[in-house]
């Protein structure tokens, strides 16, 4: 399989990266097929030389099978060469299966412990009624 990656120059802290088509299996700044652009992000970002890309060999490459990676295919929308969406995966912080069960159970148990302190609050005050209402009778009969 066929990648258009970066291929990292430069010294250190002073990248430089050359856009490059390699083998998916080659390591990052190793054996490669073609050198088609250059990318110098210590350029600013509104300067033309920050990336440079060979727009034909690229196509063609494109035609044969290759795929960008997420920074390549940016750099190739913006040339018209690829459609590449922004945004994160919506699904990758949602918490897996058992986290999700154990969450309902967490639940569950919480609100057995609330309906366990109702029924308990409810048989205390109905305690506490009670004996005022045993303790009326005897005050009318103790009255007659």
């Amino acid at each position: 399989m066929l990648k258009i990656r970066l291929a990292r120059g430069g010294s250190k802290k002073r990248p430089y990266y050359h856009i490059v088509i390699a083998d998916a299996a080659a390591p990052r700044d190793g054996k490669f097929i073609a050198k088609v652009g250059s990318y110098n992000p210590m350029l600013s970002k509104d300067d033309a030389n920050r990336v440079t890309l060979k727009t034909e060999v690229i196509a063609d490459w494109l035609k044969k099978g290759a795929q960008p990676t997420d920074r390549v295919a940016r750099f190739l929308s913006k040339e018209g060469l690829v459609k590449w969406e922004h945004g994160n995966n919506p699904q990758k912080g949602t918490p897996g299966k058992k986290a999700q069960e154990r969450a309902a159970e967490r639940a569950q148990r919480e609100q057995d412990r609330l309906d366990a302190e109702a029924a308990a609050k409810a048989e205390a005050e109905a305690a506490a009624a009670a004996p005022a209402a045993e303790e009326a009778p005897a005050e009318e009969a103790s009255e007659g």
